[in-house]
């Protein structure tokens, strides 16, 4: 059964993969008889496999008392075990292998990463059932790779997914041992991601720290907002810096530490400085400026140049699942933001050289 965006959101959220683990942890009893650590597992997680739990274990993710174990680990009494697994896939929607072009930066058994151009829907669901990022994924693993990836066919290798509007990096898991490792290290927040994101407004300070919980709109379930409370929601935290001015917006870059759903969006919002464009988050208005006719002209050519949220996944950093390697991945701006970035720095020069007239 194909899911509405909204429920896509709530299993898929942008640029994370907090909602693509489960974690669980125990305190063993008293009187609990040594037995094998994923034979210990397997009898109190339901509807994991006992292959499921021995990749975890292999990969890192199943610790004992904060410690990382060997399969043949033994558990004894008042040991904590915790242990983080891929979260089960979305129903499977019979998704069909489309030949869609892949703009490819990095693969290797493992892993690919991939810039995902603006426009393009990363999960079908209804409304988009065809032309999404997980149909062409369908596709290239069909014909390009030696084993089947180890995932259900309706999320083959998605780690996390970034909005439709939103362009730039993201990671694909190529096996099981790979999606594994990789929750892990996005339940641990050591992912690296950073975003650039043209702003309404000049924000002060220019550099900061955002902290807060966020959680659905109850007066709009399509947007994101702050809450204070700390029983709503989900902690979220975005480390922005001021990159370029350009009087009424702003270039600046993002760093997450969490991975909300629509979380920039929202904190750019809730900061009174929306995402250029961003239609769903009031930035598609003229919230900053002057009066005159020939800037509201000015601004709406900069919506046609980047006719969505000005919002790109610039870097991507994260640990090689078998090598241990660091990886790092910079992927340039877009030409549509680049224009527009263009197009701002141009004015900026000349909006004293020039009067505005009505």
């Amino acid at each position: 059964m194909l899911k509405t965006d909204e429920e896509l959101d709530d299993l898929l959220p942008d640029g994370r993969g907090d909602d693509l683990y489960e974690h669980y942890s125990f305190l063993v009893d008293n009187g609990q008889s040594p037995v094998r650590i994923d034979k210990f597992v397997f009898d109190r997680v339901q509807q994991i496999s006992r292959n499921k739990i021995q990749v975890a274990i292999r990969a890192g993710n199943v610790l004992v008392n904060s410690v990382p174990v060997k399969p043949n680990y033994r558990v004894r009494p008042k040991d904590e075990i915790s242990i983080v697994l891929p979260h089960p896939p979305a129903e499977n929607t019979g998704v069909l292998p489309e030949d869609i072009p892949l703009n490819i930066i990095y693969e290797d058994d493992d892993v690919m990463v991939l810039n995902k151009p603006t426009g393009m829907v990363v999960h079908p669901g209804l409304g988009n059932k065809s032309g999404t990022l997980v149909n062409a994924l369908a596709h290239y693993f069909k014909y390009n790779l030696p084993v089947k990836a180890g995932n259900d066919a309706d999320r083959p290798g998605l780690v996390h997914r970034i909005d439709k509007n939103t362009s730039g990096l993201l990671l694909i898991a190529k096996n099981e041992y790979a999606m594994t490792h990789l929750a892990k290290q996005f339940f641990d927040h050591t992912v690296e991601r950073e975003y650039n994101a043209l702003v309404w407004g000049e924000i002060e300070p220019e550099a900061g720290k955002i902290e807060n919980n966020l959680a659905r709109n109850p007066n709009n379930r399509m947007q994101m907002m702050v809450f204070d409370e700390s029983d709503i929601g989900k902690k979220a935290i975005t480390n922005y810096k001021t990159l370029e001015r350009f009087y009424y917006t702003s270039l600046v870059s993002c760093r997450l530490e969490t991975g909300r759903t629509h979380q920039i969006r929202a904190h750019m919002m809730a900061l009174g400085h929306p995402v250029f464009n961003d239609d769903r988050y009031g930035g598609e208005k003229i919230l900053k400026g002057t009066i005159f006719t020939k800037y509201r002209q000015f601004v709406e050519n900069c919506f046609s140049i980047c006719p969505r949220q000005a919002l790109h996944a610039r870097t991507l950093g994260f640990t090689h699942p078998t090598t241990g390697k660091a990886m790092f991945f910079d992927c340039p701006i877009p030409e549509d933001m680049t224009l527009l970035l263009d197009k701002w720095r141009n004015y900026l020069q000349t909006r004293r050289e020039i009067p505005e007239e009505d």
